[in-house]
């Protein structure tokens, strides 16, 4: 598995919350400015070429659904930041949290 670029996870966002849907589907939930129907037609079938949508076809349209989870994908990046930034150590990870005061905890509780 690699990391998804922020317009490959917005749309996984989207498709996770959505279960399945059409493109048409995908951009109906997108913050203004949209982008165009083509190119998040692009990025769902790269998406597809990384293996983590698939579709079912009807006709010439394609209905797409994940086939990575959410929390398949988010256990990947935890741990792929915990080896990156903390050492693969939990600890570490969580010594960061406690000690960044820019990070107040409070408002995310």
């Amino acid at each position: 598995m690699k990391p998804l670029t922020r317009a490959e996870e917005e749309i996984m966002q989207i498709l996770w919350d959505i279960e399945r849907g059409f493109v048409k589907d995908i951009l109906t939930p997108m913050t203004e400015p949209k982008p165009a129907y083509n190119t998040v037609s692009t990025i769902v079938r790269i998406l597809e070429r990384k293996g983590f949508v698939s579709h079912k076809s009807y006709g010439k349209s394609h209905e797409y659904f994940p086939i990575v989870s959410k929390d398949e994908y988010r256990t990947f990046i935890i741990k792929r930041m915990l080896e990156g930034y903390f050492e693969s150590s939990f600890a570490k990870m969580t010594q960061f949290f406690k000690n960044d005061e820019s990070l107040n905890t409070k408002q995310y509780q």
